[in-house]
């Protein structure tokens, strides 16, 4: 499976290239700041889709419907989301299911 080009962001990360993107819109658990924000990294080069990394941030969605004031989604933090999953074994050239990273500690959901 592959990351939609449209609206990604590329990071460069000790010296390969990724393509990360956030869903524009929040899901419905998002929307209601049930569950926070997630967002999709793969190698930006390469013919054939690896393995993509899906990583599971420790704040809302920034669009929620319910005004929860949130950070924005920098690429330092994507970068070091990046170094952590290489570290705990995901290899985007890789093909297979995809790499979940959760870095949600902290997140409170509102009710």
């Amino acid at each position: 499976m592959a990351l939609n080009t449209k609206g990604s962001r590329r990071i460069t990360v000790d010296g390969m290239e990724y393509r990360w993107r956030i869903r524009r819109k929040p899901s419905y658990m998002q929307g209601l700041c049930w569950t926070p924000i997630t967002y999709a990294v793969e190698a930006a080069s390469g013919g054939q889709p690896g393995t993509i990394l899906i990583v599971i941030g420790g704040q809302a969605h920034p669009s929620n419907w319910v005004g929860v004031e949130t950070e924005p989604v920098r690429p330092a933090h994507v970068a070091a989301s990046i170094r952590q999953a290489r570290g705990q074994g995901w290899d985007p050239d890789q093909a297979g299911s995809p790499f979940q990273l959760d870095r949600s500690a902290g997140f409170v959901a509102r009710p």
